[in-house]
């Protein structure tokens, strides 16, 4: 049993490596029933700023999880920093314990900082890490990622530079006249901070995870960060999930 959190299919695509039986939070959110039990239960997401996305953190606070073996799997693009520590005091925050924690370096779809067009031409060895966390997880190994002091460093440092910004900041969007009121951008939004009004997309931010998924979706460009990106031309999502994937696992509409 597998609950994930994916923006952009990279998420998606590890917990399909990694189980069968798969749950999307977004969806399992909506529900009053938080209890689960099974011998494995995983949980895999990204990490945005190095923390895992607010709504992962509050199903973690929410559900119980009855199992004899807890996991989580974090995937990153660029720096993990001490993810698997920040990973960790959520569950310590919500009394529970998580057996395994680790990470998986994929592509980073943070548009700021990176082009995607350069991004999916490198080689990560994503299926290698991958096979090594599954075979950890079938022998239910009990462990977490080592960190090092240079890894809380990256994160301090990004703690610092983004000191007295705005929440927003890295979730801050705009809705070109390139909009054709397609709907896709309302369908693969994990909170529904994207409606349409008059056929248009109306970005509401209200709950906004930053996992970017409307931008990447949005087919005619459309949706654009209001700071400068590395290349607003280039999108992305994972070449093993397909936007029907993304869509049944974020849409929070009511078509």
């Amino acid at each position: 049993m597998v609950f994930y959190f994916s923006g952009t299919g990279n998420s998606l695509y590890a917990a399909k490596s990694l189980d069968t039986e798969l749950f999307s939070i977004p969806q399992v959110m909506k529900s009053n029933e938080l209890f689960f039990t099974a011998d494995k239960i995983g949980i895999v997401c990204p990490i945005y700023g190095h923390e895992m996305p607010a709504m992962v953190k509050q199903f973690i606070r929410k559900a119980v999880f009855q199992t004899n073996y807890l996991y989580v799997v974090l995937t990153y693009g660029s720096r993990h920093a001490n993810a698997v520590e920040l990973a960790e005091s959520v569950f310590t925050d919500a009394e529970k314990t998580a057996d395994y924690i680790t990470t998986v370096m994929m592509v980073d779809n943070f548009l700021p900082v990176f082009d995607m067009n350069e991004e999916v031409m490198l080689d990560k060895k994503v299926e290698q890490q991958i096979s090594k966390i599954k075979a950890d997880i079938l022998a239910k190994k009990h462990a977490q990622q080592e960190v090092a002091s240079e890894d809380r460093s990256i994160h301090e440092t990004y703690l610092t530079a983004v000191s007295g910004a705005p929440e927003t900041v890295w979730a801050n969007f705009s809705v070109s006249d390139n909009c054709i009121g397609c709907g896709i951008c309302t369908k693969v939004c994990p909170a529904g901070c994207i409606q349409l009004q008059q056929q248009l997309a109306v970005y509401t931010g209200e709950n906004c995870q930053a996992c970017y998924s409307c931008i990447h979706a949005c087919p005619q460009l459309a949706i654009k960060l209001n700071i400068p990106e590395k290349n607003p031309q280039a999108r992305y999502r994972n070449e093993n999930v397909s936007l029907k994937e993304i869509v049944r696992a974020n849409n929070q509409t009511d078509i």
